[in-house]
């Protein structure tokens, strides 16, 4: 069985980015058959968000949590199929997350 890799381009925003190394773009690549958004958030989590100690601002479980838009090419993920939504080669995954201290 041959392992695809989809490459994409992640992007945080809104705050979202201090949990990734204060980067806002990551340019990345994800072994999978059909890369799904739930895939890259279990991408994530196992990789850029590894070290992190804040990863519940931006996910609850395996979900992204509350108050964290998603976006995929610049649509709001609830206009396609949220988590199920699925990525091609070049496609760009943007976190805006929208919780600010008080």
């Amino acid at each position: 069985i041959e392992m695809t890799e989809t490459s994409l381009t992640l992007e945080f925003t809104g705050g979202s980015e201090f949990l990734v190394g204060n980067q806002k773009i990551h340019q990345v690549s994800i072994a999978g058959e059909e890369l799904t958004i739930r895939s890259v958030l279990l991408w994530l989590k196992e990789t850029l968000l590894k070290n992190c100690d804040r990863i519940d601002l931006l996910l609850e479980g395996e979900a992204v949590r509350p108050g964290v838009l998603v976006l995929v090419n610049d649509t709001d993920w609830e206009l396609l199929d949220e988590e199920r939504t699925l990525l091609k080669n070049g496609d760009r995954v943007t976190f805006i997350s929208t919780l600010h201290g008080g």
